[in-house]
């Protein structure tokens, strides 16, 4: 590969990690999914990984590209990879939402498009930052106003309500979720102006102190902080999401208005959520495309994109086509060891530790629909892992979707989430227009659309109290194994259509082998089934 650019990005603080561009080789992955900490920063294991999976080494790197948010990096930073070998002419930073607008664009495969970033924080109080972009490059054509608080932003803001219900700011998820159960117009006051495409929030200051002082300002009746579970709370999710809604909406309408254009692509952290995603696209009426990692954890992928333009001069062009799965693969070899308990197949062993046996399927896709068409809860492994927060077919946790009562129990056997919070349907791409309201592809579960009113009823476990589902639609030849899996359950039950939650428990979706049997044995999982051709059942009921 002497005569391959190869490009590799690193992104510092909250998602740390890497990823790798060589030619056709594509490698990513976050460092948590190693060092087994939620939105861990960081990016050395990262690294190491992807060098790995791609047997190169860092000599052979033509170009490391970092990122970070807040204060910019400095001129010559290096994080220190110099003293590893890698010389500092080849180290270079780019611009946190331009790096975001790499990854949305570049994934797309649009040949031209309107970029728009919006999240927590980019760099220098940035949060929203609007961009035109085609084969030639990517030129920021507009943003936040220069000077306005960070506060100010659409995803600080969020984040601020969020704040105040009690979650994390990385738990947006959930303030999401739990607006469905609340009445947006039961708070009038506006959070955002707009002049021109400049956003202008009313919050002065950041997190939840900030929303105080903003209600104290406005006679606004917050209720009681940090608590989610009052009507109130509830009625101040679903008023966020709701302004929200709006103005993304007012703001792409102005920007297609100066910068006619068919796609849009929009990442950042609000990028993630899907029912604002699902307005933004029904009342536009563009093509909207997210990438999988549209939060930070897309921000080491874009990095390299941007350092692979700087090689060659050309605006990489890297279509998705429904599968966002960047991690190494793993050898049956590597799978047996852990399955077999082998100190070198890395496994950390838990408790309680819940025994099972194992076996080699030649067909484990229809093994497991078999198992979910009983009733049980099965870990599914197949191939890389996801670099988004979605798992999408690769790292899963896969029950039967038809019966309301499945979410308790993956919640108290596994999930161990707020009642609240639903549950996705992976459906087949072929019969998506059958149960939900909804005519394209939706392969990442970034939209939220209807379930038809006719099959809510044999979608208990994946319909959410405002009817809609965050739905997966799973192509066969973007995912041939997941494809018959979900056809082989529509062949016993009559519905092409399981539920699909991220496997893992309290912890980062499993990378390893290792990983997938120690969540499965330390949980109340009744199976675990490797697209390789393995399945281990409990034995002890």
């Amino acid at each position: 590969m002497d005569d391959t650019p190869v490009a590799v990005g690193l992104n510092l603080g909250h998602d740390g990690g890497c990823a790798l561009i060589a030619g056709d080789t594509v490698v990513a992955v976050a460092e948590e999914r190693l060092n087994r900490t939620r939105y861990s920063s960081g990016w050395h294991a990262a690294l190491a990984y992807c060098l790995d999976a791609a047997d190169l080494k860092l000599a052979d790197v033509d170009t490391v590209v970092f990122s970070c948010v807040g204060p910019r990096l400095g001129p010559g930073y290096t994080g220190g990879l110099d003293r590893y070998g890698v010389p500092a002419d080849r180290i270079v930073s780019v611009d946190h939402h331009l790096s975001h607008a790499y990854g949305a664009f570049c994934l797309s495969g649009a040949d031209e498009a309107l970029v728009v970033v919006a999240d927590g924080s980019g760099n220098d109080n940035q949060t929203e930052s609007y961009f035109l972009a085609d084969r030639a490059g990517i030129s920021r054509v507009g943003g936040n106003r220069e000077g306005r608080p960070r506060a100010g932003g659409i995803g600080a803001t969020y984040e601020a309500v969020t704040n105040w219900l009690g979650f994390d700011g990385q738990e947006s998820g959930k303030t999401m979720a739990l607006a469905s159960y609340g009445d947006p117009k039961a708070i009038g006051a506006h959070l955002f102006d707009l002049i021109g495409t400049k956003v202008e929030g009313r919050l002065t200051r950041t997190h939840d102190r900030g929303l105080a002082e903003f209600a104290a300002r406005a006679g606004i009746d917050l209720g009681t902080a940090h608590t989610w579970d009052p009507p109130r709370a509830r009625d101040l999710a679903a008023w966020v999401q709701s302004q929200t809604e709006d103005i993304l909406v007012e703001v792409v309408l102005r920007l297609l208005a100066e910068h006619p254009r068919a796609t849009v692509c929009f990442a950042g952290g609000v990028a993630m959520n899907c029912v604002a995603n699902e307005v933004l696209r029904r009342r536009t009426g563009v093509r909207l495309f997210v990438p999988p990692p549209a939060s930070d954890r897309g921000q080491a992928l874009g990095n390299a994109l941007y350092g692979m333009h700087r090689l060659t001069g050309a605006v990489p062009r890297m279509p998705l086509g429904g599968r966002d799965a960047f991690g190494r693969t793993y050898t049956p070899d590597e799978i047996g060891l852990a399955l077999r308990r082998h100190p070198r197949s890395g496994l950390v062993e838990r408790h309680p530790n819940h025994p099972f046996t194992w076996r080699t399927e030649s067909d484990p896709a229809a093994a497991a629909a078999e198992l979910l068409a009983q009733g049980k809860l099965v870990g599914w492994f197949d191939g890389g892992s996801e670099l988004g927060a979605r798992a999408l077919g690769s790292r899963s946790i896969l029950a039967d979707p038809r019966r309301a009562a499945t979410r308790d129990v993956l919640n108290l056997r596994i999930k161990h989430r707020e009642y609240f919070r639903p549950f996705a349907p992976a459906v087949l791409a072929e019969r998506a227009g059958d149960w939900f309201d909804m005519g394209w592809d939706s392969p990442y579960m970034l939209f939220a659309p209807p379930v038809r009113l006719d099959c809510r009823d044999d979608l208990g476990a994946v319909t959410h109290v405002d009817g809609t589902a965050r739905v997966q639609t799973v192509d066969a030849q973007a995912h041939p194994r997941f494809h018959r899996l979900i056809s082989c359950f529509g062949e016993l039950t009559g519905v092409p259509v399981v539920l699909n939650t991220s496997f893992n428990n309290c912890e980062p979706i499993v990378e390893t082998p290792a990983d997938a049997v120690a969540t499965f044995s330390h949980t109340a999982l009744d199976a675990l089934v490797f697209g390789d051709g393995f399945v281990a059942e409990k034995t002890d009921g």
